[in-house]
């Protein structure tokens, strides 16, 4: 993998960037739609190529573990070609999944026990075995097995956590550097900053990972419930240590508002499911602002859902069909406004990389947040 920092904003730590892997070249900032167990819900491949336009998209490395399973994955050939995708792919670890089981689960400096979710059936994860696996998931970005602490948690907490999420990176790193990958292409790690909400440990976690000089880094026990002023505070504690020639990715992040102030913070790459998991429910983001289609409003607004994206799905329903899907509870609705909010994001990260690029991309985005901030 190969990053290249084009242009930095000269009012705001906003940056463009270049990655390039053996799947093809990422601009950043971007956006990664979120294809949990290979897919991402309610989107054909071929959408998220157009009118989506996405350039990478992420898969989740517990829920592929546990389906379809790793000997299905591998007699596939990875991946990739599991689902027909030829671009970069990004695995996360399956670390906050398996945290997320908290009545489930046992964390031990070995590693963690948990029960699936699916059949109740025991499974042992480590940063040794994360590294296979996700090395026969065969993703292009494979990230290091992490703690990740909720909110509120403990400051004592909090730093053992971060301590041991410490000692697994170097078990990941180690296991990763003595191993290959499966499928004739390359593979890269990045390192997990934590420490929850407490700057002393932020620093620490983030010069920790500075100082293994992986290809990029990852930001991480974010974007869990914190209010939003602490996480831009925390964040732009990392990204001002976090080193400015390598890609940065912020974990599970978020509205639009959020990706606007964390890219003038430095930060280059973002997953959320929120636009699809807020389409499924009739929330659409926009240009102009958050509509929820299923209010009254829309039942007669015959103008296109938003022509301004560029979006061929977003200029040729109207707002009035997409609210009677909507309300009918027709499957239609789902695929429509999944596919026009993930145009949106991406639309989004392309139009604050053009404005980098421009050299005006402070006074755009603080008009911009105002506008994606509103309720239509």
């Amino acid at each position: 993998m190969k990053f290249t920092l084009q242009h930095a904003d000269p009012h705001s730590k906003a940056r463009a960037g270049k990655l390039e892997t053996d799947h093809g070249t990422i601009l950043t900032p971007i956006f990664m739609p979120v294809g949990t167990a290979g897919s991402v819900k309610a989107v054909h491949q071929h959408e998220l190529l157009d009118p989506i336009k996405a350039q990478i998209i992420l898969g989740n490395t517990y829920h592929l573990y546990l389906r379809p399973g790793l000997d299905i994955l591998e007699k596939a050939g990875g991946l990739h070609r599991f689902m027909g995708w030829e671009r970069p792919i990004l695995t996360d670890s399956g670390g906050y999944q398996v945290f997320s089981l908290s009545g489930t689960r046992k964390i031990k400096e070995e590693g963690v026990m948990f029960k699936s979710h699916i059949d109740g059936s025991k499974h042992h994860f480590t940063p040794e075995n994360v590294m296979d696996i996700q090395r026969t998931i065969g993703a292009d970005i494979i990230m290091t097995f992490d703690e990740c602490t909720p909110y509120p948690c403990e400051y004592g907490y909090a730093r053992k956590s971060m301590e041991m999420t410490h000692r697994w990176l170097k078990r990941c790193m180690n296991r990763f550097d003595e191993t290959e990958g499966k499928y004739g292409y390359s593979q890269t790690l990045f390192p997990i900053v934590q420490g929850s909400v407490y700057k002393d440990l932020r620093i620490q976690s983030a010069q920790f990972v500075a100082d293994q000089e992986r290809e990029g880094n990852a930001i991480g026990g974010l974007s869990v419930g914190e209010p939003a002023e602490m996480m831009y505070e925390m964040t732009e504690v990392v990204t001002d240590i976090l080193p400015k020639d390598k890609p940065r990715y912020l974990m599970g992040v978020g509205t639009p508002a959020n990706i606007l102030e964390c890219i003038a913070l430095g930060v280059d790459m973002f997953d959320c499911v929120m636009p699809t998991r807020n389409a499924r429910n009739g929330m659409l983001f926009t240009s102009e602002g958050i509509i929820n289609i299923r209010n009254e409003k829309w039942k007669d607004d015959f103008s296109p859902i938003d022509p301004a994206i560029g979006s061929s799905v977003s200029s040729f329903y109207s707002k009035a069909y997409l609210r009677h899907l909507t309300i009918s509870k027709e499957i239609l609705a789902a695929q429509i406004a999944s596919i026009h909010n993930l145009s949106f994001y991406l639309w989004l990260v392309g139009e604050a990389r053009a404005h980098i690029l421009a050299g005006d991309f402070a006074s755009w985005k603080t008009e911009m947040v105002k506008k994606v901030s509103t309720r239509l």
